[in-house]
């Protein structure tokens, strides 16, 4: 069984420093429940292939989480053993719906993504 660690990038954790300890706390269950089951997220298709967009509410907020987990396929029931017993799931961002993705795009494509 591949357990999974989390990894977070600049964006996720900038967020997350900037929040009240309430809502950090329900941010981290969400990233435990993630890496416990990776394929918890919907995979994103187009210029995303290959993130992962997982959806929680806060006090009637809705918030995103986009992550990249290597081993796991991009249908639904598929996770792609690597023959480890350990593996990373890298989250990039989170924030609430609004500009969310294209934020994400921006970032990812300013960091090597897109070829």
């Amino acid at each position: 069984m591949v357990k999974f660690e989390p990894k977070y990038k600049r964006p996720f954790v900038h967020f997350v420093k900037k929040q009240h300890k309430p809502l950090q706390a329900v941010i981290e269950d969400e990233v435990l429940a993630i890496c416990g089951d990776p394929r918890m997220g919907e995979a994103k298709l187009g210029d995303l292939a290959g993130i992962r967009v997982h959806k929680f509410t806060f006090k009637g907020q809705e918030y995103l989480i986009a992550y990249f987990a290597p081993e796991v396929g991009p249908r639904e029931d598929e996770i792609v053993p690597e023959g480890s017993t350990h593996s990373i799931i890298e989250f990039y961002q989170i924030g609430p719906h609004e500009k969310f993705y294209e934020n994400l795009k921006a970032y990812l494509k300013a960091n090597g993504w897109y070829r």
